[in-house]
């Protein structure tokens, strides 16, 4: 019997251990790959490890990659994307990794439109896209000229580029001397022209949806859509805690339209938030990789990792039913302190979060059959706090 093709895993994070354990269930040989220490390598499906440089080290990392195909004998193998900078890494030297790989990421001038985020806008806004109001100032008096009602957004426009030295992806702005106090504080870490000023939705979690396609051939093969309720910080989550399935047509359709806008393959979670006003869901962003929750989409029955490495070697991907029924997602570590000080504030009781806790579930990480990387979650809380804010 002829050995299939393997996968290699770009994280050992909790979004890394859902792909290797999908894989393993399905009989792929798999090897993970991180840069900083990981959970995964505690996994009883586990079978290779080897340790990378940091992904913003682009040709460092894109050559790395080329060594351990030669190394480790992985021609052919599909290279399967977790992170933003190893999108940017695999979208930059697409060409040259598929001398060895397998390369399900788009080159760089179709992934540019959703790493940038002010790309992803203005094309939302060419295409019809309901999208939050967003202003681009390329200096302080461009800024200080902007006819604003308060509160606002500042944001990123490249997301690596802030969130990496500060842990933080975003501000609410309420007046303008907050304005040009946060402005000027971000443009320490970023140029200003990175700088995006942008609506405030309110709302917070609680209207904060996803629509989350294997897309090919300008439509979704399967789908699942979801409303992140909880997220850490619960303003400007830097990733969810507490994920439930929804049914949201619109969704579908907005989300459809831009990604077939820019000619997009591969897996993709793309994020909408609804104005309380008009009801409208507006694009916020899209991470053209595998997203944290994404083992949600496993539970219900839509195995996004083995479905994407089907695709790549060649073999036929059967579309699967929308998954229907109450399911929930929960990163126990997380969500349990983010909770907590929902309790404190006043803005959770007891009873509604054990109500949210009823009906089916999937654990982020915590697994009978396999139950290490849970326990080696707990004991790394001060290094992942330290590393990524969690």
């Amino acid at each position: 019997m002829t050995t299939p093709p393997g996968a290699v895993i770009t994280s050992g994070d909790f979004q890394g251990l859902a792909i290797l354990r999908s894989l393993h269930g399905h009989g792929i040989p798999t090897v993970v790959i991180d840069h900083e220490h990981c959970i995964s390598r505690y996994s009883r499906d586990v079978q290779r490890f080897a340790k990378a440089p940091s992904p913003f080290r682009t040709e460092a990392y894109a050559d790395f990659l080329i060594d351990l195909a030669k190394r480790e004998r992985l021609e052919g193998w599909v290279l399967l994307p977790v992170h933003d900078a190893v999108v940017h890494v695999m979208s930059k030297y697409k060409t040259r990794l598929e001398t060895c790989y397998r390369v399900p990421t788009p080159h760089w001038q179709i992934i540019q439109q959703v790493y940038v985020k002010a790309n992803t806008y203005q094309l939302a806004q060419k295409h019809g896209i309901p999208a939050p109001a967003t202003w681009y100032p390329q200096n302080e008096a461009e800024l200080v000229a902007l006819d604003l009602s308060f509160p606002v957004v500042l944001k990123p426009s490249i997301r690596d580029h802030f969130y990496t030295q500060v842990k933080t992806k975003a501000f609410r702005v309420d007046n303008p001397d907050d304005l040009l106090r946060t402005y000027r504080k971000m443009c320490q870490v970023i140029d200003p022209t990175e700088v995006l000023v942008q609506e405030f939705i309110p709302g917070g979690p609680e209207r904060l949806f996803s629509f989350t396609p294997f897309f090919k051939h300008g439509q979704s093969v399967a789908w699942l859509m979801a409303r992140r309720r909880r997220q850490h910080p619960m303003d400007f989550g830097h990733a969810s805690t507490y994920v439930e399935r929804v049914d949201v047509p619109e969704l579908k359709h907005l989300a459809e339209r831009f990604l077939k806008a820019v000619d997009y393959y591969g897996v993709a979670e793309v994020e909408f938030m609804q104005d309380p006003c008009s009801g409208v869901y507006k694009l916020i962003e899209v991470n053209p990789r595998f997203w944290g929750w994404h083992s949600l989409a496993i539970g219900a029955g839509v195995d996004f990792p083995y479905m994407l490495y089907q695709d790549m070697i060649g073999e036929p991907v059967t579309p699967v039913a929308i998954p229907q029924g109450d399911l929930k997602w929960v990163r126990l570590l997380t969500d349990m302190p983010t909770v907590g000080r929902e309790m404190l504030a006043g803005r959770m009781s007891w009873r509604s979060y054990c109500q949210s806790m009823q009906g089916r579930k999937v654990w982020a990480v915590w697994s009978r059959r396999d139950p290490l990387p849970f326990l080696a979650e707990v004991v790394m809380i001060p290094y992942l706090w330290l590393k990524r804010g969690f």
